[in-house]
């Protein structure tokens, strides 16, 4: 799928189903939207993963090669992976789209968010999960509980931009080798954000332009008692400009390993 012209994963979502949960309007509005993909082959497949804000602004994309036992473990591991890469990129407090073509990955994340939230309904049993999965299924229920909140949608495999990063890895390995910087939002990712976004344009701008004058003015008053320190001092400061790569987030634990040992 090309970049000109693709659908965000915003899209994707808002136009999917969500098996076990209902999907009215409210609900489509997500901070990160992750999309992944597992492939399985004789000789070796890979595992996939895209990450994007809600305005389709892409966070990072990977791509590794993996040696699963079949399909569905490679799922379940590329689910945990693009879990672990936006965990180590994002705040904690924030909500999660994830899209999978998985019809049984997708209802079985949407049941054990609905058992965390609701006491009458029944856990997922760990039988439902694919043998060889369980020790990712546990790492992708800890990031379920770690996250604001979160819902799976199940796409079409044929829409889905995790697929090529799954089944060619050998030709996007050079993803992997970018430098990724998590996305700072202007609105805090709090549970209150939700409510914050859905004002009007007109009152969003208003917003805006009064926090530039709040800035604007913190600026001034700054600036003038630096100076005011300057001239008492009689001295001088430099400011050190080689620290703007301090808020790269650590790699995930994966980036870069199969699961063969799994």
């Amino acid at each position: 799928m090309g970049a000109y012209g693709r659908q965000t994963l915003r899209d994707l979502f808002d136009d999917s189903p969500t098996p076990h949960i209902a999907h009215p309007p409210q609900t489509h509005h997500r901070h990160f939207y992750v999309a992944t993909d597992g492939s399985y082959r004789r000789n070796g497949g890979g595992l996939g993963a895209v990450i994007e804000t809600r305005d389709g602004t892409r966070v990072a994309r990977v791509s590794v090669s993996d040696v699963a036992p079949d399909n569905n473990v490679a799922e379940y591991r590329a689910l945990h992976l693009g879990l672990d890469v936006l965990a180590a990129r994002a705040p904690a407090d924030i909500r999660v789209g994830v899209l999978v073509d998985h019809d049984d990955l997708a209802a079985t994340v949407n049941g054990e968010v609905l058992a965390a939230g609701d006491p009458e309904w029944r856990p997922v049993d760990t039988c439902c999960v694919p043998p060889g999965s369980e020790h990712h299924w546990r790492g992708i229920r800890a990031r379920i509980a770690g996250f604001g909140s979160l819902r799976a949608a199940r796409i079409d495999g044929r829409e889905n931009p995790a697929h090529p990063l799954a089944n060619t890895p050998h030709e996007y390995d050079h993803v992997n080798r970018r430098k990724e910087r998590c996305i700072i939002p202007n609105v805090p990712y709090t549970s209150d954000c939700i409510s914050v976004q859905q004002t009007s344009p007109s009152e969003s701008l208003h917003d805006q332009q009064r926090q530039r004058g709040q800035r604007g003015q913190r600026r001034t008053q700054t600036e003038s008692a630096a100076s005011t320190r300057t001239a008492t001092d009689r001295r001088s400061y430099t400011t050190d400009s080689n620290d703007s790569d301090d808020d790269i987030p650590p790699p995930s634990r994966f980036d870069g390993c199969g699961y063969a040992s799994d």
